[in-house]
């Protein structure tokens, strides 16, 4: 009975999952081969990342960025997002909301005279 209510209040608090989240982290960290030299992470992964790591913060979701950051080894100091908008070259207006939410928002929108003549942004190839 007593384990039962303690587990209630800390789900309730919101507390069992940020321990769950660091345990999950820690798992991660003692399992990881530290004898294995990760490769330099391309650039592309860097801003892919980052768009990422932008949507997890202004979401709440610290653990999961935690976790994120460790196994990409992504630099720990954010990228400045007009940087990441130039790098991108996004017409986006600036605003509050993570790039990735403004990206979806300007891919959704219904097309116009031009989608006879659009490229679709990816291309999918199946073998």
């Amino acid at each position: 009975w007593y384990q039962r209510r303690v587990r209630e209040t800390l789900e309730r608090q919101g507390v069992l999952d940020e321990i769950k989240g660091r345990v999950r982290a820690e798992v991660f960290k003692a399992l990881e081969d530290r004898t294995i030299e990760r490769p330099k992470l391309p650039s592309e992964n860097i801003l892919i990342n980052e768009l990422i790591r932008e949507y997890l913060e202004f979401n709440g979701y610290h653990h999961t960025l935690s976790t994120l950051l460790h196994e990409s080894k992504q630099p720990q100091q954010p990228l400045d997002k007009e940087f990441l908008r130039s790098e991108l070259r996004l017409s986006l207006q600036p605003s509050n909301v993570p790039l990735l939410y403004g990206m979806v928002s300007h891919l959704s929108e219904p097309e116009q005279e031009e989608s006879e003549t659009r490229q679709p942004l990816v291309t999918i190839v199946r073998k």
